[in-house]
């Protein structure tokens, strides 16, 4: 992991057992299959998100597992690769919610940029192997991450969909802001994602706290 104004603050997790073992997967991984991201693409939460500029949290599951989709930030895929289902839906509500069109790409660096911390609770994936990579340390090392995020004293909105991100609601402190709802993935889309507004809550939240709102223009 290059320096970032993270390093400090995660660099105990690097000096424990579990993480050596976890990157020695990962290694021995990247050997035998083919892994997303690529190598210099996993920490892209943590370099597009400074610590200091965290303003709301979309937590995702792990990485895209097709070929060119994954790039490290939670749901989005780069320009010019087909958008996926659940990125699609989110599109769907924010044109509902707050009247954004729909762009014509999946890449979501733009809310990275101005305080989206977009990260997944498992880093890496092998390709075509959904959920390959869970239960090898990663969760160690990103529920750290939610837990330095609830640390900052100005309050942060977290927007948790799914149970799974739902089950990550301990680690926040009480004064900042949660968001749940249902996925976006279209098996549950229908169940409650459509219309609850996260990117309009999110904004009144942040303006409520005297920070300022996101743009959420892609």
């Amino acid at each position: 992991m290059t320096t970032t104004d993270w390093n400090p603050l995660l660099r105990d997790q690097f000096e424990l057992p579990y993480w050596s073992e976890l990157q020695s997967f990962v290694r021995a991984e990247r050997q035998a299959h083919q892994v997303f991201p690529a190598h210099d693409d996993v920490f892209n939460a943590l370099h597009f998100t400074p610590h200091a500029e965290v303003r709301a949290v979309i937590l995702g599951q792990d990485p895209y597992h097709g070929p060119g989709q994954a790039h490290g930030l939670s749901f989005s895929v780069p320009q010019g690769v087909d958008i996926p289902p659940s990125l699609r839906n989110m599109h769907q509500e924010l044109q509902s919610d707050l009247g954004i069109d729909p762009p014509g790409h999946g890449n979501l660096e733009a809310w990275a940029g101005q305080g989206v911390l977009l990260l997944n609770s498992v880093l890496t994936v092998r390709a075509h192997a959904a959920g390959s990579h869970r239960k090898q340390g990663w969760e160690q090392f990103t529920d750290r991450v939610i837990q330095v995020v609830s640390e900052k004293t100005e309050s942060v909105v977290f927007i948790l969909w799914g149970n799974f991100a739902r089950s990550k609601a301990p680690l926040i402190a009480s004064h900042h802001h949660i968001i749940e709802s249902p996925h976006p993935s279209p098996l549950s889309a229908s169940r409650g994602f459509f219309g609850s507004r996260p990117y309009s809550r999110t904004n009144a939240a942040l303006e409520a706290a005297g920070r300022p709102p996101i743009d959420w223009r892609l």
